[in-house]
């Protein structure tokens, strides 16, 4: 019954793509390693919570470079090597956002949480550190970056999964990114 169900959900997903009511772009399949069921992903803090978790982090909080930041990878996809988490979800950038400051809140953040973090991120594998960075939300809380631009997770996807590279939601293109940063081809 429980494989029934994972896979009922995953139809769902892979049919219903990156949330479908605002999307005018076509949601695509990536990398697919696991069948588990989509799950409201919020974005790993430090690579350990989520943002209802770090709700809490405040002005009397250290400083954002005192504290170990999110591990940011990149591993293969149907697109070439894109970011990823060390947990394995992919990490998208926000075509319409031109400098680090993020505009995606609200209804946006809850289909796209952004990729938070507790200090400075860090490189795995091919990543380079140099490009990574944080900027501030809207709040206080710590935004990853990356060749200077926010990053977000796809809230419905499972692990493995690049199911929204170029596609359009909250008034702008949602796109995969490389180690360059650069988008991911299309």
């Amino acid at each position: 019954m429980r494989a029934l169900i994972v896979l009922l959900v995953s139809v769902m997903v892979l049919v219903g793509g990156c949330g479908g009511r605002r999307g005018t772009g076509s949601s695509t399949t990536g990398v697919t390693t696991t069948s588990a069921a989509a799950t409201a992903k919020s974005s790993s803090v430090g690579g350990t919570a989520s943002p209802a978790a770090t709700s809490a982090v405040s002005a009397s909080s250290p400083p954002v470079s005192a504290r170990t930041g999110i591990v940011v990878t990149a591993a293969a996809s149907r697109f070439g090597p894109v970011l990823f988490d060390r947990t394995g979800q992919a990490i998208y950038i926000f075509e319409s956002e031109k400098t680090s400051k993020p505009n995606c809140y609200g209804d946006c953040a809850r289909a796209w949480p952004p990729v938070l973090t507790t200090g400075q991120p860090i490189a795995g594998g091919a990543v380079r550190q140099n490009l990574l960075g944080a900027t501030t939300r809207s709040g206080g809380l710590p935004q990853a970056t990356y060749g200077g631009k926010p990053l977000y997770f796809y809230a419905h996807e499972g692990k493995h999964q690049v199911l929204c590279h170029n596609v359009t939601e909250f008034g702008g293109r949602w796109l995969a990114i490389t180690v360059a940063a650069d988008p991911a081809p299309i």
